[in-house]
């Protein structure tokens, strides 16, 4: 199932706007933190299909009836973009596991590219709710191949994909090939990558804008 955020009105809308605004974007404070608002709202949404028990707390006044998450999720970001979303989604659900994965865009001649998967540490997901995050989803080829990566360390009993912007071309990849179902909740769908697979109009490298310029070897 994929869910868009912007399809109704929210906060979330506006910062939204403001991650892709060239102007604001000079601010790399502020765009780290709006990225990590998209994490904690989406979060937040997620959390409504979790379980829950009712139990007793005792207040200084006396004892109240409240509901309690039934366990944690392991939240897993591609690095090193994702990062600022696996903060927010962490604000959430403050006693999650994590896992850390990278994959980066490995050019083969002047337009084209392959995707490397390399470095990871994931704890055991067998039978747990997995929550990835990548800021992201352009073509949905990176996306993918972490998927099926992280999916080595055992089956989780459910799987959340999160994305600040997504194109209309990686959904449509990411549904029809992801190995097993997923839930996916982006803010914003484009409708177009370029020639480079960067999506149109996006927001240009979030990596980048949330934590400089990196060379490229």
């Amino acid at each position: 199932m994929i869910h868009i955020s912007t399809k109704y009105n929210s906060i979330l809308n506006h910062y939204i706007a403001e991650i892709r605004d060239i102007n604001i974007q000079n601010d790399p404070l502020r765009f780290r933190r709006n990225l990590e608002r998209v994490g904690e709202i989406i979060g937040y949404e997620i959390s409504k299909s979790f379980d829950y028990e009712t139990t007793e707390i005792t207040t200084p006044l006396g004892t109240a009836t409240g509901q309690l998450m039934v366990g944690q999720p392991v939240i897993a970001s591609i690095l090193r973009a994702g990062l600022t979303m696996h903060n927010g989604l962490l604000n959430v659900f403050d006693r999650a596991e994590n896992a850390f994965i990278s994959a980066y865009r490995r050019p083969i001649g002047k337009d084209s590219f392959d995707v490397q998967v390399e470095y990871k540490a994931c704890p055991d997901l067998k039978d747990k709710t997995l929550i990835i995050a990548d800021p992201m989803l352009a073509t949905g080829q990176s996306m993918l191949l972490v998927f099926e990566a992280l999916l080595k360390h055992g089956t989780p009993k459910m799987i959340h994909i999160v994305s600040a912007i997504a194109s209309q071309n990686a959904l449509d990849m990411l549904e029809k090939n992801l190995p097993i179902p997923a839930d996916i909740w982006v803010g914003a769908v484009d409708p177009i990558i370029n020639d480079k697979s960067y999506i149109v109009p996006g927001l240009g490298d979030a990596g980048d804008l949330a934590y400089g310029e990196k060379e490229t070897l």
